[in-house]
């Protein structure tokens, strides 16, 4: 066996060196007898020699065709409300990546019938086609027209994904290499899957998925075989056949497609005449069921995750547009809507009747056409059937007004100082346009959870097309009294009580050389006496606010303000009174320690954020749950999670200082949220001036806090006062949600004692019982062991028990009678109505 394999071996060899030498022999013979030899062989031998040249330099600064292995495309970051429900999305570019099984066959059928017929057959290049492109391009050069054709699906791949859309003999040529080189290392389904997800259709839409919400407003298991066509229509033209004007176009060539689908064998003659008939129904506008209008919230967030991840794809693989992430936040549409209407007409409610202050924009007539501008702007409303236009023409009493659409109407309503390019809201009018006053004033609105510091809803203006500046979060403003709670809170620690006598008096101290004396009074002046501390929290009296402050020691009221958040001010009364600036959110979150027992929750607006796979990858709560993941429950206790708050206040000072504000809205400056029916707690402020309204408050599982004012703080008027304006807000606001709203009462933390007191006096009270009447000079008062007020006894009632006393000892002094039982009871009876004690 071994003789015959080395005999087999040793014939190939030979005959291999016979051959090779025959041919050898030839070519010399041909070379040195016929020139016409020499110059073929010459030139065959030159572009042998260019083409290994050429092809080693194209192909040796390519990128890896592997990196498509793993290749993720950028894609837009969604985010869900608190209900799991899509509400947004951060996207410059529509996309949407599918699997290979979610595209419907016919659609692959289709795009393979116009772009690459023989896709799942070839290696990559498709040979006839590049001649034909070669052709083309030929017969294009010097005319200006770009030659098309000639490139694969697999090439198309390589020019979107890997070598970009260069025009020239070299790209193409680059995309030629690549395509081979991606055959290599790809299936065929996971080439067109590529291609199919990355393909730039128009209408800033890349990949079949979006481009089919973008067209049809429908997902692509919904397309009929017609729309389907004309989505595969679209690589080669995509501006040009998605727009009206070239219509017939797109429907010969939806048509020739249809055809192709035919010739192919994927569709009956039948199907494709059926298709034919249709029209193209383009959606000419994009119903978006996914938006919800939260802008302020949601520009928010996008700002926190901008902060965490960046912005785009260079900055990490969780960019904000490019790292497809799923947000999941906080945001209750309901809340939110209910949010943005309350403040719109707070701020709406003030301005009636001011007239017209002037465009919410301006634009330049010298820099073109006004509604082209206008739609670069982005500028936007959403309240009722207002739009946003643009002053096109003025002439006397005239007017026309011109929208981002294109449209143009008359304009009616015409103030006096209204003048071409002048950016308005106008509302429709017949079949002219009206123009209407959107607020000069401002405010910002924040719904919180006091138990988790989840923030519900966020309104930073009227509308946050109109400016993204978030008032809620951004604008540092003067709080007034809604910053005396915590004032009453550090007097509460320092010893006084709900019931402590107060001054109401002036207040005068020396600020030093410069500043002189300064002495404060009340909101309206008056004042006189001492009162309760309760009485002075509902009625929100300076006077007494300062007293207490300065009893207390300014440095422990500053403290108690940077320790929930407020601010971090100076030690000088005036901050006791909310003359330093915060935010909106900050007293949101810093009044949640109050409604929790002390504890306070960081505010936050994202619960958590996955990748584009579905790992998360930030989590606002992270308290750790032991167990929670066992397989199977073995019989011990339930996992519970451990509170994740900080004791930011004393739990009973956090309760007494709320049960006085439940007196601010039962008789107190927040009165007009008593019609309202539930417990509810909060406070009022008004700064001076007044430039600005607040209330924060809410019920025990949800607060909120809004105010009211000009962006460049200037005088809202005498009457406004935060009852008359930020009040009504909340209320609107819970009405609006009330199906929300729980309902219980406020409970009391463990070493609170209820008593009864006189709320004008502070002294304890025995023979009454408080009512239901808001105005009942009784009440049950919170206070902190042996606080209480002392037990006193009117001295008729102490002469009548010493009478009693002697009469019993002169009883037993002579004996039993009759009447002992019944003296017994009432000496029993007497001593149960005096609480036991006498």
């Amino acid at each position: 066996m071994a003789d015959t394999d080395q005999s087999t071996g040793e014939y190939l060899r030979y005959r291999i060196r016979r051959d090779a030498g025959g041919l050898v022999t030839w070519f010399r013979q041909q070379w040195r007898g016929k020139w016409w030899f020499k110059w073929v062989s010459g030139a065959l031998g030159a572009f042998l020699v260019v083409w290994i040249v050429g092809w080693t330099v194209l192909a040796s600064g390519l990128p890896d065709a592997g990196k498509l292995v793993d290749y993720e495309p950028p894609l837009p970051s969604v985010v869900r409300g608190d209900d799991g429900e899509i509400v947004h999305s951060y996207a410059r570019e529509r996309r949407v990546q599918l699997e290979f099984q979610d595209f419907p066959a016919q659609l692959i059928n289709a795009y393979t019938s116009a772009e690459d017929k023989t896709f799942w057959t070839h290696g990559g290049i498709d040979f006839g086609g590049f001649v034909g492109a070669v052709i083309d391009y030929v017969s294009k050069i010097g005319s200006g027209e770009r030659a098309v054709g000639g490139s694969t699906i697999t090439q198309q791949v390589a020019k979107n994904i890997l070598v970009g859309d260069e025009y020239s003999i070299t790209r193409k040529l680059k995309e030629m290499i690549l395509a081979r080189r991606i055959e290599g290392v790809l299936s065929k389904q996971e080439i067109i899957t590529l291609y199919l997800n990355e393909i730039p259709l128009g209408r800033r839409s890349f990949g079949v998925q979006a481009a089919s919400r973008a067209y049809f407003d429908k997902d692509v298991d919904q397309l009929t075989l017609p729309e389907m066509a004309f989505l595969a229509i679209l690589p080669k033209a995509p501006e040009r056949y998605g727009r009206s004007k070239y219509r017939d176009l797109a429907i010969e060539r939806r048509n020739y497609v249809l055809d192709e689908m035919v010739d192919n064998g994927h569709i009956t003659q039948a199907q494709a005449e059926a298709a034919k008939a249709a029209p193209l129904g383009l959606a000419t506008q994009r119903s978006d069921p996914r938006s919800v209008d939260a802008g302020y919230f949601l520009e928010e967030v996008r700002r926190e995750l901008i902060d965490k991840y960046g912005e785009q794809a260079d900055d990490g693989p969780h960019s904000v547009y490019a790292g497809g992430l799923w947000i999941r936040t906080s945001l209750d549409p309901e809340m939110q809507n209910a949010a943005r209407d309350a403040l719109r007409d707070g701020l709406l409610r003030y301005s009636a009747g001011k007239g017209w202050h002037g465009p919410v924009a301006k634009i330049d007539p010298e820099k073109g056409d006004l509604k082209k501008q206008l739609a670069s702007s982005y500028l936007g409303i959403n309240y009722k059937n207002w739009r946003i236009g643009v002053v096109t023409e003025r002439s006397g009493n005239a007017a026309r007004i011109g929208f981002a659409s294109g449209e143009e109407a008359p304009l009616t309503g015409l103030p006096d100082a209204l003048k071409v390019g002048d950016v308005i809201a106008a509302a429709p009018n017949g079949s002219s346009w009206a123009v209407r006053t959107v607020p000069e004033v401002s405010g910002g609105f924040v719904a919180m959870d006091p138990h988790t510091g989840r923030v519900v809803a966020m309104q930073g203006g009227f509308d946050s097309r109109l400016s993204d500046f978030n008032r809620a979060t951004q604008a540092l403003r003067q709080p007034g009294s809604t910053i005396k709670p915590f004032v009453y809170a550090t007097g509460l620690d320092q010893g006084m009580t709900p019931a402590t006598m107060v001054p109401d008096q002036t207040y005068c101290y020396y600020q030093g050389a410069n500043l002189g004396e300064k002495c404060f009074r009340n909101f309206g002046g008056g004042g006189g006496g001492e009162h309760t501390m309760r009485w002075g929290l509902e009625q929100s009296r300076n006077l007494m606010t300062v007293h207490i402050a300065m009893d207390a020691g300014m440095e422990n009221v500053t403290n108690t303000f940077r320790r929930v958040g407020i601010g971090d001010y100076e030690n000088y009364p005036a901050f006791a009174l909310g003359a330093g600036d915060t935010t909106v959110m900050r007293m949101v979150n810093a009044y949640s320690a109050l409604f929790d027992h002390g504890q306070q929750h960081k505010g936050t607006l994202i619960d958590y954020v996955q990748d584009r796979r579905g790992k998360v990858i930030y989590r606002s709560d992270n308290r750790a749950c032991t167990g929670c993941n066992m397989p199977e429950w073995d019989g011990k206790p339930m996992p519970r999670l451990g509170d994740n708050g900080k004791q930011v206040l004393d739990p009973r000072t956090a309760f007494q200082v709320l049960h006085m504000m439940e007196g601010v809205v039962q008789r107190g400056t927040a009165v007009r949220l008593r019609s309202l029916g539930m417990p509810l707690a909060g406070k009022t402020g008004t700064t001076s001036g007044p430039t600005n309204a607040w209330f924060v408050g809410g019920g025990p599982d949800m607060i909120a806090g809004m105010y009211v004012g000009f962006d460049q703080p200037r005088n809202l008027g005498g009457w406004v006062q935060g009852g008359n304006t930020a009040g009504p807000i909340m209320k609107q606001f819970v009405e609006a949600t009330r199906d929300r709203w729980s309902g219980r009462p406020f409970l009391a933390p463990k070493g609170i004692r209820m008593v009864r007191i006189d709320r004008r006096t502070g002294t304890r009270v025995f023979d009454a019982e408080p009512t239901s009447d808001p105005l009942t000079p009784v009440i049950w008062e919170a206070f902190k062991p042996d606080t209480e007020p002392r037990r006193k006894k009117r001295q008729d009632e102490i002469d009548a028990m010493r009478n009693m006393i002697l009469a019993e000892l002169r009883r037993v002094e002579k004996g039993p009678s009759r009447s002992s039982s019944s003296n017994g009871e009432q000496q029993e009876n007497f001593a149960a109505e005096q609480g036991g004690i006498y």
